[in-house]
């Protein structure tokens, strides 16, 4: 018989046996018509026996007469669509944990009865769908459930018949030959009862699970052509012929495949990749509300993984969701007020302790006080530990009987373990009926491998990973130069468990398997040092994050507290960081359950540097805004890797206002041109210099560099960019003529250009249309029909409010003037006055898009604020820029400019505040855009110095704030 083991959502020990496999083949199976059942009766006859086969799943080990209903423990699995059959040789854990980072992304998800459907926009129909998802994540018992919708009548019923494959059964097969026909009436009789051997005239989907575990020789290039579906050959030509699409290309085919192992079929066979990521954040509750009924239970299990990273990011895995339900339903069942585990080695400790009681009790028939490890359940844990290290070393994920007896396992007294440890090892019938094994999670072998070399090392002191005589405090620095030097993180999380075990308060948990206790604490503080220092150096994200994910195992949390703390206050921005501390951030950001959308570089420190150490969170994130942020060619050269990058989530890029120079926008066309960009959205654009009159209001948003744009357009730059915005920047017929050019230059791949609110003219927009018309632009759309230009911004007369002003503040010329006095000055007393703080607020507030003129001596704040700010005390509630009411530029003689908000100060210039220098500021407000906009006015131009992007939610006041200095004054121009 051969066994079958289907897995999701930790259900990973759901046996199941195939048909009797013939010895011949047989070329002619058509029955006597009097025999023959009709299609109709054929097909209820497949549906039936498909409900029988998948109605049913088993958590763990199978639970004779006691299996559980898959419709009533199914959880939705998060699907997406994109991404390409590529090679993938990163670490699974490294998948995942990128996954987690964009599991609630606004991603196009789809669900599995959607799979063959065709998309708005595809004309060609879809074939072929090829399914990825890393081991545990759900794979087989979605097309499990896919099938048994369509048996019962609840989905694709427009599908004559689905057939089921796994590679496991066909790999037996690999010796034998067979027609198509033959296959299907070989696995699915009743098809051959019907007398069946025309699949061309149904709607037929296969379904092929466990592309990874194939060991047919699938040869796309030397295979020969095979369109009968009457002739037999060998399975893997079989097979190949039919992913080609050579044979029965009326066909549907799902395949699906752990990512390593993607790249077996060519990409042209391919015409849909799909992704399972696991549970999302909804989905995972879900899945511990179903297994948990109780309500507090369930709500204290879903609360306590939000508090553990680890945990948290492993439960996007359901497998790891059914090893934690294990490990807590058994913890609350016998310590209700107790602590939980709050690591992964702990977890999996947890969960080797349950197994080892399950067996005490219930096979060996002791008592729940019993010493759960017997000297043969110990013996049996450390050839299963040594077993799983050797096979680790090798890369071996499935193994055979030869491999056990080399580590002294005994299949037979292997099997009188099955009833439990199935749920650890499983074994089953492969390849020419030999038995083959392996663990039920790569991270279970891993975890068994870090116990290996751990026992192994506290009792006789061998380091198995070097084989060399160590001190504890060597044994786990050079555990961690090994995992450090692995390329694709192969070694990550086996140095986590392996660090995790060298705490006492985890080999505690072992107590009757460890003999012997390992590492002392002093010990594990100087690997936590070393492990800092490595943090310190030039490592790449991904390895970076590993080792504080380890500082986690060892309960170590100091660098992150403190970037936490320095966020908290918001002194990050003024703080100069260690390289440490840049990493900690980023792990910070990247595990953090905030939406990391949209990345605002702002926030942290409008820097290069910042820029440069923060380069992981922008390739993570969908939108990144880094306008302003005095950016140059070297920052460029950086972004181009990330949109190089077939792993990079950025869509929309916003490098407005920076000196990049043609250079860098050269070295950014680099990354544009990458198959792997997908970026849809980019802003380049300048506030450029213009003249000023007195009479003439120049809204500074629409001082729009028209010749950096067609720059942009003309560097070949737009092979993915689809969507070009000019809405309302005073475009004019010569500036339709420059983009026109640059279309006609450049074989763009621009779909959207809007050129709404502008003067482009009649000629202006003939030269444009012109690219609609022409079959070899792809512009689809040009938006021109609201003509008229967005309402200029309203010039403001602004008027000091004397009930704000603080009683240091005089006020002069009709109240346009404010100026700081050390004699208090005899104002009434009212609610508004600000007591303390040396500020106050105009009269009116705004709305609308709004700008004015202010002269400055000395040190002020020029803010605008909620009307709501606190008028009371010296607090951050009341002090302009430092809460989230107000903003505010500095302006100081001494330290030239800088703006704040909510206590987050960032440095602008520091050469343009000389005493001689101009001193009048201007202030542009977009309410309905969110954009607040500081410029330094000389004797011709508009000099951009920052601009916050927020959504207001109230009318802004234009207010002003001092220092105690005599002389500092405020004019409102």
């Amino acid at each position: 018989m051969l066994m079958m083991l289907g897995s999701f959502t930790g259900f990973i020990c759901c046996f199941r046996a195939a048909s009797k496999i013939h010895t011949k083949t047989h070329s002619h199976w058509v029955l006597p018509s009097t025999t023959r059942s009709s299609p109709a009766v054929c097909k209820h006859k497949v549906q039936s026996g498909l409900k029988k086969k998948f109605k049913h799943v088993f958590e763990g080990i199978t639970k004779a007469g006691n299996p559980t209903l898959l419709n009533e423990i199914y959880t939705d699995l998060y699907i997406t669509e994109g991404g390409t059959g590529e090679l993938n040789e990163e670490h699974e854990v490294r998948q995942i944990e990128a996954a987690f980072r964009k599991a609630d992304r606004a991603e196009k998800s789809i669900r599995q009865e959607e799979l063959f459907e065709l998309p708005v926009g595809r004309q060609e129909p879809i074939r072929t769908v090829m399914t990825k998802g890393v081991a545990g994540i759900g794979k087989t018992v979605l097309t499990q459930k896919f099938t048994l919708d369509w048996a019962e009548g609840k989905a694709n019923q427009n599908i004559n018949y689905i057939f089921p494959f796994t590679f496991r059964e066909l790999n037996v097969l690999k010796e034998k030959k067979f027609s198509l026909v033959e296959l299907v009436h070989h696995f699915f009789p009743e098809t051959k009862e019907a007398g069946i051997c025309s699949f061309e005239d149904f709607q037929v989907i296969f379904i092929f699970d466990g592309l990874d575990e194939c060991r047919l020789p699938l040869n796309f290039h030397k295979t020969q052509i095979l369109t009968d579906p009457r002739k037999s050959t060998t399975v893997g030509d079989l097979l190949t012929n039919l992913i080609r699409g050579k044979l029965l290309s009326s066909a549907r085919l799902w395949i699906t495949t752990r990512p390593a192992a993607a790249n077996q079929i060519p990409a042209e066979c391919v015409d849909m990749v799909t992704e399972v990521r696991g549970f999302n954040e909804p989905q995972k509750e879900e899945y511990f509300r179903k297994r948990f009924r109780i309500k507090k239970q369930a709500n204290r299990i879903i609360s306590h993984i939000k508090t553990s990273r680890s945990l948290h990011i492993m439960c996007h895995i359901p497998v790891f969701c059914w090893i934690t339900a294990t490990v807590l339903e058994d913890l609350l069942k016998n310590t209700e007020g107790g602590e939980l585990p709050k690591s992964l080695t702990e977890m999996y400790i947890h969960f080797l302790v349950v197994q080892a009681k399950v067996k005490k009790v219930k096979y060996d028939g002791g008592a729940d006080t019993d010493p759960h490890w017997s000297p043969e359940s110990r013996k049996m844990m450390e050839s299963l530990g040594k077993l799983a290290f050797e096979q680790l070393q090798k890369g071996n994920l499935i193994f055979y009987e030869s491999d056990l007896k080399e580590c002294g396992i005994d299949i037979r007294a292997a099997s009188v373990y099955s009833g439990v440890f199935t749920q650890i090892f499983r074994e089953e019938r492969g390849l020419y009926q030999d038995m083959v094994f392996c663990f039920i999670h790569l991270s279970v072998q891993e975890f068994l491998a870090a116990l290996h070399v751990h026992l192994t090392f506290i009792n006789s002191g061998a380091n198995l990973m070097v084989n060399q005589q160590k001190t504890p405090i060597q044994f786990y620095q050079s555990a961690v130069k090994n995992a450090l030097q692995s390329p694709n993180g192969h070694l990550d999380l086996f140095l986590r468990f392996l660090l995790g075990l060298s705490l006492q308060t985890n080999q505690s948990l072992l107590r009757g398997l460890l003999t012997q206790t390992g590492s002392s604490s002093l010990s594990n503080q100087e690997t936590v040092q070393y492990i800092k220092k490595k943090i310190s150096e030039n490592l790449s994200a991904d390895k970076s994050i590993n080792l504080f994910h380890c500082l986690n195992e060892l309960n170590d949390g100091s660098l992150v507290e403190e970037i936490q703390q320095s966020l908290r206050s918001g002194r990050l921005s003024r703080d100069k960081l260690s390289p440490a501390q840049w990493s900690a951030l980023v792990f910070i950001l990247l595990s953090s359950e905030e939406d990391m959308e949209v990345f605002d570089l702002k926030k942290y420190s409008a820097s290069e540097e910042a820029l440069l150490r923060l380069l992981p969170v922008i390739k993570a994130s969908n939108k990144a805004l880094l306008s302003d942020c005095n950016l140059s060619e070297r920052s460029c050269a950086a972004l181009s890797s990330i949109l190089s990058s077939q792993s990079s989530s950025l869509r929309n890029l916003d490098l407005s206002n920076n000196n990049l120079q043609d250079s860098g926008m050269k070295l950014l066309s680099a990354g544009f041109k990458s198959p792997h960009c997908e970026l849809e959205t980019l802003s380049t654009a300048s506030y450029a210099s213009a003249s000023i009159s007195s009479n003439d209001i120049i809204h500074p948003y629409l001082l729009f560099h028209i010749n950096q744009c067609t720059a942009v357009l003309s560097l070949s730059l737009p092979c993915v960019l689809c969507v070009c915005s000019l809405s309302g920047c005073l475009i004019t017929e010569e500036g339709c003529a420059s983009l026109a050019s640059a279309l006609n230059s450049n074989p763009s791949y621009l779909r959207e250009l809007d050129l709404s609110y502008n003067h482009p003219g009649e000629a202006g927009l003939m030269l444009l249309s012109a690219a609609l018309e022409d079959p070899h632009k792809r512009l689809e759309t040009l938006r021109e029909r609201e003509r008229k230009v967005l309402p200029g911004p309203v010039k403001v007369c602004q008027e000091f409010d004397p009930n704000t002003v603080n009683r240091n503040l005089k006020l002069s010329e009709n109240n346009k003037k404010v100026t700081f006095e050390k004699e208090l000055q005899s104002y009434p007393d009212h609610p508004d006055r600000f007591d303390v703080c040396h500020q106050l607020l105009c009269r009116d507030g705004l709305t609308g898009r709004c700008y004015w003129e202010v002269e400055w001596t000395d040190f002020v704040y020029i803010s605008v604020s909620y009307r709501g700010i606190r008028r009371i005390g010296d607090s951050h509630d009341c002090m302009f820029g430092f809460n989230s009411q107000s903003w505010s530029l500095i302006c100081s003689y001494d330290r030239g400019y800088s703006v704040s908000h909510n206590n987050i100060e960032t440095y602008i210039s520091s050469s343009s505040s000389s005493s001689s220098s101009s001193h009048r500021v201007a202030v542009y407000v977009d309410w309905p855009a969110g954009t607040l906009s500081f410029f330094k006015v000389s004797s011709d131009s508009l000099i951009h110095l920052y601009t916050f992007n927020t959504t207001f939610t109230a009318p802004l006041y234009p207010g002003f704030g001092f220092r105690f200095l005599t002389c500092s004054s405020v004019v409102l121009c």
